[in-house]
């Protein structure tokens, strides 16, 4: 089954906030709803992929305890990293 750009991007920002893991929770999803909206269709594939990882992972990766996997050094991924949930 397919889904249109904007589909997707409603389910990306769904599953971003409902992860499991607050801490991947409040990043992930806080972006998603914050800038999903301006997201390409690549970079939503890319967080589509993203977020089939394991959300231990996802946050050892964003907070540089684990090194990153080189599919997901991408400018995405940089984003990602810099969001401030705070701001």
């Amino acid at each position: 089954m397919t889904f249109d750009l904007e589909t997707r991007k409603k389910r990306l920002i769904y599953r971003a906030n409902y992860r499991g893991f607050k801490e991947a929770d409040i990043l992930l999803g806080g972006f998603t709803k914050k800038y999903g909206d301006e997201l390409t269709e690549p970079e939503v594939t890319e967080l589509e992929n993203l977020l089939e990882e394991y959300d231990h992972n996802i946050y050892d990766w964003l907070t540089g305890q684990q090194p990153l996997p080189a599919q997901y050094d991408t400018p995405l991924f940089a984003r990602i990293k810099a969001y401030n949930p705070l701001a």
